[in-house]
């Protein structure tokens, strides 16, 4: 193995230590279910901030979309700007609605339990429903972080060790399970933290230097121009492919579309629900707004820098290692820049881990809280309820790998599978749960069920002369399960039997509540 290659080796080593001995540290503090699942709801504006949008912004954010742009140029930003407009509307509408409801709602400690206690289920229905969905969609959402770091392992050591995606795949699937399995909701929330500065760092400097140096002697359009960049002017434009013809208002609306996603994604929206206080929430707001703002901006264009400045052309099989490639290329002229690359390079991995251990947790917390402890035992333990979540952990966590292990699987295609299912699912649910008083039971679990089935059957079942309704239109699914699910839950809600009187003066309870 060469000199750059242990180097690189080494910083890996250390990086992912530092994580596991995060893990070991809390596995201390945690004493219950509300500290595993919520960190006892402590925490500050920084840490939840961070916490919030690195577990957003997964190895989708520093592979995918990079890659994307790297293939396709500037009319794949659309995906960042419908990014960008949902992160502001999720800070702005639901942040601080949503953690004083769930308080007030039986102090509910995760987003099924809200539903329940929100509605008044007796029985649980929409509990295991949203739990079941949670399992699903999270295993394949889990399965791209996975795969993530096994195209970082293969890229960079392929050439040195055999089967060195199953090796790297194995290698991120562990050391994200030991932190994971041992400090739970505060060990996620505090490496988050550390990876989203990291992936900040890494994300900002990288292109930043490499468009410095690709410029020095000459302009950035001939960079392009020199490595196959056919047309420059229309690889730069938003409106265009390519090949000059106009990019379609389904790609667009499509590509938008996935801002609707942040009212359902359980990993996230849970950190509001454990932030301290409304101060730490409005603070959170800024820094979480700003940090994005940043990140896809310098992830979109990292694609183009890739684009002029590699040596070698990527292709569609390989486009999402350009950023790995990137840094290989830049710092690679002595130790010293070898070191920083490594350094570097673990900004990728922070970006895998800090999204796949929030899936992991949240899977924990779905099936112990909301399946074991909330309906198959509901007498159970603390520490039983705790042991079981931790086997879920595991065991989704294989469900993931086993997908993981096919090497051609697209982290984008399965991270966007994934993202409009629980868009489509629990978006609708919960916005209509914390602004419309006559949502009821009824309407919530048909509008969940109808969202899921929607994408599903868009996204995996062909039914046009065997082609999938996603290729057939080229509509992405989300844009058409969420307003369907939005519809049949307002329909539901209002031909069936309002909500008690008790409900309702809980729901008007929280406008003047300041907790």
């Amino acid at each position: 193995m060469s000199t750059d290659k242990i180097i690189t080796l080494g910083a890996f080593a250390f990086y992912m230590l530092v994580m596991i001995l995060i893990g070991v540290f809390y596995s201390k503090k945690t004493k219950n279910n509300e500290d595993y699942f919520l960190g006892g709801r402590n925490l500050g504006g920084w840490t939840a901030a961070l916490s919030a949008q690195a577990s957003d912004m997964s190895g989708w954010l520093l592979m995918g979309l990079p890659g994307a742009v790297y293939l396709a140029g500037t009319g794949e930003v659309w995906i960042a700007i419908g990014l960008l407009i949902g992160t502001i509307l999720n800070w702005y509408i639901v942040s601080s609605r949503l953690r004083k409801y769930t308080i007030v709602a039986g102090n509910s400690l995760t987003i099924p339990s809200f539903f329940q206690n929100r509605y008044r289920d007796k029985f649980g229905v929409i509990k295991i429903v949203a739990a079941i969905i949670i399992a699903i969609f999270f295993a394949v959402y889990t399965a791209s972080a996975f795969s993530s770091g096994a195209k970082l392992f293969a890229t960079l050591f392929g050439d040195s060790i055999d089967n060195a995606y199953t090796i790297g795949l194995i290698i991120a699937a562990v050391v994200i399970l030991v932190y994971t399995l041992l400090g739970g909701f505060r060990a996620v929330c505090t490496t988050d933290f550390i990876q989203g500065m990291l992936m900040l760092v890494a994300i900002l400097a990288v292109p930043i230097v490499a468009y410095a140096l690709m410029t020095w002697h000459g302009g950035f359009s001939e960079a392009l121009a020199d490595h196959g960049v056919t047309s420059p002017r229309n690889y730069m434009n938003f409106f265009t492919n390519t090949d000059g013809s106009g990019i379609s208002a389904n790609s667009i609306i499509s590509n938008l579309a996935w801002g609707l996603g942040y009212f359902g994604m359980p990993h996230i929206i849970i950190r509001f629900m454990a932030i301290k206080n409304e101060q730490e929430v409005k603070k959170s707001r800024k820094i979480a707004i700003v940090w994005v703002i940043l990140s896809l901006a310098a992830a979109c264009f990292v694609g183009l820098v890739a684009r002029g400045f590699l040596t070698t052309e990527l292709t569609d099989a390989n486009s999402e290692t350009s950023f790995i490639r990137l840094i290989q290329q830049v710092f690679s002229s002595n130790y010293v820049l070898m070191f920083i690359g490594g350094i570097f390079l673990c900004g990728i991995l922070a970006a895998i881990m800090s999204t796949a251990d929030s899936q992991l947790l949240v899977t924990s917390s779905a099936i112990s809280e909301d399946i074991f402890k909330g309906v198959i035992k509901k007498d159970a333990s603390e520490k039983k309820s705790l042991l079981v979540g931790r086997i879920a952990v595991l065991v989704v966590a294989v469900i993931a790998f086993v997908i993981a292990l096919d090497p051609n699987s697209s982290i984008m295609g399965l991270v966007s599978d994934a993202w409009a299912g629980f868009g489509a699912a629990f978006g609708p649910v919960v916005l209509l749960a914390l602004f419309w008083k006559r949502s009821n039971l009824a309407g919530a679990v048909a509008g969940m069920a109808t969202g899921a089935l929607t994408v599903i059957i868009w996204d995996y079942i062909p039914l046009v002369g065997g082609e999938l309704l996603k290729n057939t239109t080229g509509l992405y699914s989300l844009a058409i399960g969420f307003p369907i699910a939005l519809i049949v839950n307002v329909i539901v809600s209002l031909v069936t039997k309002k909500p008690s009187d008790e409900i309702v003066e809980e729901f008007e309870s929280i406008k003047t509540l300041e907790i």
